[in-house]
């Protein structure tokens, strides 16, 4: 029989929560709660399209001409995004990823990146999904296995769903100060622009309506507990929710107008970043991981129905 084409599928659930995890890429399937789905899927007979629940590592977004300098060093990186002139969300995409640790309702994906042309650098990945009483959590932790200081940087591609149909009638709750600014023909940053005001101010929760949206947003709005929410209520009135903590300081919104038509604007992409676009070559919120040293980041999702909290 021939596998998927993520490879093979590794479950977990806790009472009506269930999340299907991947081979290929180490990323999550599908999550859902009592069969309505928190995160878009893919169905297991296809590739992930869009970088659909992947991980974004070691650096997310897009690089310019797959080119950068660390340490005085020039390297060269394969154009993953030929007609842009990019290289685009990292090097783990397509690799095969083992699960550790598997339990009921938790998963670790556990991959080794080695030295390579383009990026000589020698890093241990691991990411573990956990279902508890409050949703997903996802952790991912980055240890440096070399002898040198290695370039980092972290993202991942959930994409938020609305239920039945498409994003438009979708309720946005989104609050961010900054909008980065990206120039249309390669997306790459320009500059910044304060959001509120503009058609980008999801502060008071509205419908998104037929706006497009692929922009890398900052100075996120916290809670308490250190923690940025992106909410998407759905015509059925249940709201598909994203968090990050602290680690992640922006997150980018898709529209995913640029999707073939059947997954065209079916789900938002609410994609945490430690660092934004072009990182490796300007340094911006770039991580440097010296030898031995480790990184843990957190993101996580949830459902969240009328009945149960007053959120929007």
């Amino acid at each position: 029989m021939i596998p998927p084409p993520s490879g093979q599928q590794f479950s977990i659930s806790r009472g009506d929560q269930r999340a299907v995890l991947v081979e290929v890429g180490g990323g999550i399937r599908e999550y859902r709660v009592g069969g309505r789905d928190v995160l878009e899927p893919y169905d297991v007979t296809a590739m992930a399209d869009g970088g659909r629940g992947g991980a974004l590592i070691p650096w997310p977004n897009r690089l310019a001409d797959g080119r950068y300098r660390f340490d005085g060093v020039d390297h060269q990186l394969p154009l993953t995004e030929p007609a842009k002139h990019n290289a685009i969300h990292g090097l783990l995409r397509w690799r095969p990823w083992q699960a550790t640790d598997a339990q009921e309702n938790e998963v670790t994906m556990r991959t080794t990146l080695h030295p390579r042309k383009g990026f000589p650098f020698y890093l241990d990945i691991a990411i573990r999904y956990a279902l508890s009483d409050d949703g997903l959590t996802v952790t991912t932790t980055a240890t440096n296995l070399g002898d040198t200081a290695a370039p980092y940087g972290c993202g991942h591609h959930p994409y938020l769903s609305p239920g039945a149909g498409q994003i438009d009638g979708a309720i946005l709750h989104f609050e961010a100060a900054t909008r980065i600014v990206t120039d249309a023909d390669r997306q790459l940053p320009v500059g910044t622009e304060p959001v509120r005001g503009t058609p980008f101010d999801f502060a008071t929760p509205r419908p998104l309506g037929a706006l497009a949206i692929d922009h890398p947003f900052t100075d996120l709005a916290r809670d308490a507990d250190g923690r940025a929410w992106v909410r998407l209520r759905g015509n059925d009135g249940a709201i598909a929710e994203l968090w990050v903590d602290d680690s992640y300081p922006l997150i980018q919104l898709f529209t995913a107008d640029t999707l073939a038509p059947a997954h065209r604007r079916t789900g938002l992409a609410a994609e945490p970043m430690t660092c934004p676009p072009n990182a490796f070559q300007t340094g911006d919120g770039l991580i440097r991981l010296t030898p031995g040293a480790t990184v843990t980041t957190r993101w996580g999702a949830r459902l969240t129905r009328n009945s149960d909290r007053a959120l929007m």
